[in-house]
């Protein structure tokens, strides 16, 4: 069987910080949103606050976006690109930032009731958790009895107030989350939504994809297309996040060697066998009797 011709392109993560914000390159966006989100999605603007600036080192990859639903409904949404280094630090940041975005576009004296939805969307390079079997996940907050387990379903003292504002479900009120673990994606095309996510992980799209708009992010990503000043900036980009995957790698593997160092030593002033110290550590016993010294 023929496989599938792919095109080249550059990859989301340097798409998202460089090119993606770019007006003419919304439709790229709103195809993965509409997508993702499973209701028609019009980017409106790109929200420029301290929250979303770009990072002196590279290593945070985020756009703040206002867009609107079918329902005329305007929502912020937040999608980051995230690899293991700092994801963590930028979550605590992302709450934050959300915050930020909606304090800073309510007028004072505004009702409360004009608060705008807030979804963050994590596009993640590396493995998020541990024995999962799914690799998109969708998450808000909820509220559980300790008791009789029921969830709390809120109730609203004026619904009508509700009709015409972005959070007609009080549900609405709070962040909601989507986290997609891009390396546990087994290449299987099982959804539109799995198109995009091969072509986060891969960089390239297949000839037959036929989600919202991805044909269009191949032909605007094209790696081939690039100016000359374009694929050496991109080089760059490359290289340097292969030096920081390497540079992450090492220090992994320097704190495994000194965790087995330092249960090595606790075994020894505990008077344990070296066959036993051996079996735990991995170490040799050559290794264990320097410690000794």
């Amino acid at each position: 069987m023929a496989t599938q011709k792919e095109r080249p392109l550059i990859s989301f993560d340097w798409a998202a910080k460089n090119i993606l914000r770019d007006k003419t390159n919304y439709d790229i966006l709103e195809g993965f949103l509409t997508t993702l989100l499973k209701q028609e999605i019009k980017i409106i603007s790109i929200l420029e606050s301290e929250s979303n600036q770009e990072h002196p080192s590279d290593k945070f990859n985020r756009v703040d976006l206002l867009v609107e639903n079918a329902d005329k409904e305007l929502i912020i949404v937040e999608v980051q690109n995230n690899r293991e280094v700092h994801y963590f630090e930028s979550r605590l940041a992302g709450l934050y930032g959300a915050s930020k975005l909606i304090v800073d576009r309510m007028q004072l004296g505004d009702s409360y009731e004009k608060i705008w939805k807030v979804i963050s969307i994590s596009i993640l390079y590396f493995l998020l958790g541990e024995g999962e079997s799914d690799y998109v996940y969708h998450g808000s907050t909820a509220f559980y009895g300790l008791h009789d387990g029921r969830k709390l379903e809120l109730k609203h003292r004026r619904p009508e107030a509700l009709v015409d504002g972005p959070l007609k479900a009080i549900g609405n009120i709070f962040l909601e989350y989507y986290l997609i673990e891009v390396e546990r994606f087994q290449d299987l095309i099982k959804s539109d939504l799995d198109e995009w996510i091969y072509f986060f992980k891969n960089s390239a799209i297949k000839e037959d994809f036929k989600s919202k708009n991805i044909q269009r992010a191949g032909e605007k990503l094209d790696l081939l297309k690039m100016s000359e000043s374009e694929r050496k900036a991109y080089e760059r980009y490359l290289i340097n996040k292969a030096n920081e995957r390497e540079a992450l790698e090492t220090a992994k593997i320097d704190g495994i060697a000194a965790n087995r160092v330092a249960t090595a030593k606790l075994m020894l002033a505990d008077h344990k066998p070296y066959e036993e110290i051996m079996r735990y550590t991995n170490l040799s016993e050559a290794e264990i009797m320097k410690l000794m010294a």
